[in-house]
């Protein structure tokens, strides 16, 4: 169950690392727009904001990396908090933005996190 747990978080983090390129790198390209529904002003002038919220994704990329590198407790700990951290943006993105969120960000974290607990 121990690489059922990796192979799921691995997924997560690269999940969140295509956000990061979306939000940070192709916001105002067709492929950007499209993804989230926007038109061109629109992602002209919410493009640094974007870029931030891809940061962020960035960050949560960085601790489930982290978590499945350091491996043991640590990495136990870790890919715990991170894990939670993504689900709660996910419901949080999903009340707020869209409910397509819950499904495309919570429920493969949930998924990962269910694995993380079996597998100790």
């Amino acid at each position: 169950m121990h690489i059922v747990a990796d192979v799921l978080i691995g997924l997560v983090a690269l999940l969140h690392g295509y956000f990061l390129v979306l939000e940070m790198f192709l916001w105002k390209t067709p492929r950007g727009r499209a993804v989230f529904g926007t038109d061109a002003e629109f992602a002209e002038q919410s493009a640094a904001l974007a870029a931030n919220q891809g940061l962020y994704n960035g960050f949560l990329v960085a601790g489930l990396v982290w978590g499945l590198v350091a491996g043991g407790s640590i990495g136990y700990q870790v890919s715990v908090f991170f894990l939670l951290c993504v689900i709660v943006a996910g419901v949080f993105g999903a009340v707020t933005v869209s409910r397509r969120i819950l499904y495309v960000q919570a429920v493969p974290a949930t998924l990962a996190l269910i694995a993380v607990f079996m597998s100790q």
